[in-house]
């Protein structure tokens, strides 16, 4: 069922995908959702909740809204296997499908994670989207400088060489991953397995898929989802416009940049 392009469910499968839509928490703010109305859906980033748009959401006070906590996060029960990006996409896909056959237009608003579901929703299914709007977006491997690259390669060498040691010896591998693993790996619990699997997903054939108008929010300052990134997801998705914002990171967009984010957000749904 986890697979980057659309593909017919079995009953079981569908059953499921609702089931697990029924546990998602999500915030609703504004006025009630109307028919040709648009509705900013919020997909946060990992490790975050639907808070983590408050900001934004606040400056958008006329607008409707339906912020999640993805499964696994926030006040969302973990799922009970190792999901990829389709997945979530899917579940998002069962909360957002009352909203369309009620007429709303659906704005999708990704946080770099946020991203990586949103582009999978508006490739799987794209009849529920009628435009994106991605943050910071992930999904892409990173290109990195070839210092950069050969830094990479040697500590995962250490760290393999180490753990073929240990494992040698019968000792426990798990400290060493802990040492070698990003902060979003130290933290995962639970959900690392979903960890591991997204951050090694590349979704370049899923961003051709795209259809829908797409905004590319990235900030100069970047270093976890740097512009670049932007750059090549503008050129895979045929109806994609970049902005780069000067001085910013991957969570000043969030916050002291916010007001750069709504000003350019309100520029892209209020054109034809």
């Amino acid at each position: 069922m986890d697979t980057s392009t659309p593909l017919l469910m079995s009953d079981r499968e569908l059953s499921d995908l609702r089931s697990a839509a029924l546990l998602v928490h999500c915030r609703s703010a504004g006025p009630p959702p109307r028919r040709d109305g648009l509705v900013f859906v919020w997909g946060h980033g990992w490790g975050h909740d639907h808070t983590a748009f408050n900001g934004l959401i606040d400056g958008l006070p006329a607008a409707s809204h339906l912020a999640l906590d993805f499964p696994g996060f926030g006040r969302s029960p973990v799922p009970g296997s190792a999901w990829g990006t389709a997945t979530y996409a899917d579940v998002a896909a069962e909360i957002v499908k009352p909203l369309h056959s009620e007429g709303a237009r659906i704005v999708w608003v990704g946080h770099s994670f946020g991203s990586r579901v949103g582009l999978q929703l508006a490739a799987r299914h794209p009849e529920l989207v009628d435009r994106l709007c991605l943050i910071a977006g992930a999904g892409l491997q990173r290109r990195r400088s070839p210092t950069e690259a050969m830094r990479v390669a040697l500590r995962r060498l250490a760290f393999r060489s180490m753990r073929l040691l240990l494992t040698a010896l019968g000792r426990d591998t798990e400290p060493l991953r802990m040492k070698f693993g990003s902060a979003d790996y130290r933290n995962a619990g639970p959900l690392r397995p979903i960890l591991v699997k997204v951050v090694n997903e590349d979704l370049s054939e899923v961003a051709r898929q795209v259809r829908c108008p797409t905004l590319l929010v990235y900030g100069q300052n970047d270093t976890e989802t740097p512009p670049e990134i932007g750059e090549r997801l503008a050129a895979l998705i045929p109806r994609a416009e970049l902005s780069v914002l000067p001085h910013q990171d991957h969570y000043s967009l969030l916050g002291d940049g916010r007001h750069l984010v709504l000003k350019r957000l309100l520029d892209f749904v209020q054109r034809p």
